[in-house]
């Protein structure tokens, strides 16, 4: 059926409006902490909803229901894992991010370690974050191909994508450049918002076109068994089991919540330690019943398309909604649905930006230049934000040959977080480890997880498993048997 003008009318008015209302945040912003954590003057419940936004990608919206067209609920036995990551985080990383002005997750290596390991480890989260980040925006082009494709019969896959990324970026990239964190936080509340009933309305739709409704679904895709949550087997090539969803899912999250720069951020905006607390715990209950819409979305079009089978199949997963969105779902609906598919582009988009600015500013530029003005960094904090737009543009460019966009954006982000988490949880659990030792530690947890990665069939929950393990064996061994080196005057732990 294709999209028409109405349904490119909401779109418009959409990306129009989105970016007008983050504009209304843009002031005058003295000083980092103001644009990179908005003066610490968030809600909980806006930062609890904007961690859901930050960490929901397009990849997430398009990928989760693939998953369970082509398997099960599976993916649930990750978000478990999630919820005990969270507990872990508010208990041992929390508490150490409000002792001190900090404005970047990194600093904290600093104050244990020294700037050394401060480097290394925000280095690693600038590469790391950008690819998988790359990886995460070029799902927009995949909405987009699907949703324009009738539109755009002149132009060459490669042109078409170029076009997708690039207004997506340019308009994100607006609103983020002016308005910092205060901005993003409250653009991802609205976004939520949308994505959210988009999915919601997406839901009844569909129930509505399969024939006998409810029950028909919970006939064929229960005897298909697409409900099915629970894998027992202990098989570390199989990437969605029990074993892997609450041993690496919790690890995977203490890393990604405890020690990326793009939550740690918006944990750092609360006004306390509590509140801080109480929203990514809450976040952590929004994304399970998140993540079970997806997943139910996937089953639901597993029924529908046995009804009405799609003529030549589906090439990828990632495929799968956005097909039906625009063949199938009647106009209006369907421009709705689009718009909210790229509301989880905008708002992971965002997330990253500032996150990857701060960082560059905060942990590299600020040491390098320690003299320069509170305002002078502020301007060059929206310069990093402009250049990075640019590096994650190209990424996503170069991210058009891969695979499944979810598995691979999160293994990348997984090779990196093994050894971060591994280090963080040397200098807060730990007084004798030593800089060297961290160092040693962090540098063969990231060799072991590269290999993990290019060289085994090892999925990826585990390679923050593994990664944290041979950091920390390899840190306080290092450090036990080279004694010699002077240690970091200050403690984690005090």
């Amino acid at each position: 059926m294709g999209l028409n003008t109405l349904d490119l009318g909401i779109i418009a008015a959409y990306l129009a409006g989105v970016t007008l209302f983050g504009l209304r945040y843009r002031k005058h912003r003295r000083t980092l902490k103001d644009y990179f954590l908005a003066d610490r003057q968030i809600p909980w419940w806006a930062i609890a909803l904007s961690i859901v936004a930050a960490e929901t990608s397009t990849l997430t919206v398009i990928s989760v229901p693939g998953l369970a067209y082509d398997k099960n609920f599976g993916f649930l036995q990750l978000i478990f894992g999630y919820l005990i990551g969270r507990v872990l985080v508010s208990f041992l990383l929390i508490p150490h991010y409000f002792r001190g002005d900090l404005v970047t997750a990194y600093q904290l290596i600093e104050r244990r370690f020294g700037q050394k390991l401060h480097t290394l480890t925000a280095g690693m989260f600038l590469v790391t974050r950008s690819a998988a980040e790359g990886i995460r925006v070029f799902a927009v082009a995949i909405v987009v191909r699907v949703a324009l494709g009738g539109l755009l019969t002149g132009m060459s896959d490669l042109q078409r994508d170029v076009c997708a990324i690039a207004v997506v970026t340019v308009l994100t990239l607006v609103y983020t450049f002016e308005g910092g964190m205060a901005a993003v936080i409250w653009t991802d509340v609205s976004q939520l918002a949308i994505y959210v009933t988009g999915t919601v309305v997406a839901f009844f739709t569909i129930l509505h076109l399969i024939p006998g409704g409810w029950p028909t679904v919970q006939s064929i895709a229960g005897n298909a068994g697409k409900f099915r949550v629970f894998d027992w087997s202990w098989r570390l090539t199989d990437t969605y089991t029990f074993w892997s969803g609450i041993i690496g899912g919790t690890f995977l999250t203490t890393a990604s919540h405890g020690t990326d720069q793009l939550i740690v951020q918006r944990l750092l905006a609360a006004r306390t330690e509590r509140q801080s607390k109480i929203a990514l715990m809450t976040s952590g209950v929004i994304v399970f019943f998140q993540f079970s819409l997806f997943l139910l979305i996937g089953a639901m079009l597993f029924v529908y398309y046995r009804f009405f089978p799609p003529a030549g199949g589906f090439a990828r997963t990632d495929l799968i909604y956005p097909t039906f969105i625009v063949s199938r779902l009647p106009h209006g609906v369907s421009g709705l649905l689009i718009s909210a598919i790229l509301a989880a582009a905008m708002c992971n988009l965002s997330a990253a930006l500032n996150s990857l600015s701060s960082t560059s500013i905060v942990d590299f530029y600020g040491r390098i230049r320690p003299q320069s003005s509170e305002s002078q960094r502020v301007q060059l904090s929206r310069i990093a934000t402009v250049l990075w737009a640019v590096v994650l543009f190209g990424l996503a460019i170069l991210a058009r040959h891969g695979g499944k966009v979810i598995e691979a954006g999160l293994s990348i982000a997984s090779v990196a977080y093994g050894s971060l988490l591994g280090v963080f949880l040397l200098g807060a659990l730990t007084r004798t480890v030593s800089e060297r030792g961290a160092i040693a530690g962090m540098v063969a947890g990231f060799a072991v997880n590269l290999y993990l990665w290019l060289c085994t069939d090892v999925s990826f929950p585990w390679y923050v498993v593994f990664g944290s393990i041979v950091t920390i064996v390899i840190g306080w061994s290092v450090s036990a048997a080279i004694p010699a080196e002077q240690h970091h005057p200050v403690a984690l732990r005090k």
